[in-house]
């Protein structure tokens, strides 16, 4: 509808994505960004965040990040798997931490907590996925 005023998220989103567009094959850096696109930097990482959440469903290409390149879309689906595989690595790392860090010392002080021993057991699970996941 012309005149209707987009979400601002969609709005930055389509900025950032028209700069990484732009810059294909390379990728941005949060500052590189800032700069083609003249957003401060929260705006910036909300516009990602819309490029993450609706975006790059939408246009099909995925948005990925390197810490020597930034953001970026890439058509390799190599690439692709080597950040999907980064991600996992770092929900398994946060996922083990919970377990090691709360849930083991919570059923160690409160064996029969039925809370405790169900998130321990349903977690066990997702933590192996993960695990094979992230070396797959």
């Amino acid at each position: 509808m012309a005149g209707t005023a987009r979400p601002v998220a969609e709005h930055y989103g389509d900025l950032v994505r028209a700069a990484l567009m732009e810059a294909r094959p390379a990728g941005l850096h949060t500052r590189q960004l800032v700069a083609a696109t003249r957003l401060t930097p929260s705006k910036v990482a909300r516009g990602i965040e819309y490029l993450r959440d609706v975006g790059a469903a939408e246009h099909l290409t995925p948005i990925i990040w390197r810490r020597r390149d930034g953001y970026m879309f890439s058509d390799e689906p190599a690439d692709w798997i080597e950040y999907e595989k980064k991600q996992f690595r770092i929900i398994l790392g946060r996922l083990t931490r919970v377990i090691t860090g709360t849930l083991d010392p919570h059923r160690a002080r409160h064996p029969e907590d039925e809370w405790a021993n169900l998130a321990v057991a349903q977690l066990t699970g997702v933590r192996a996925t993960l695990d094979q996941l992230a070396k797959a």
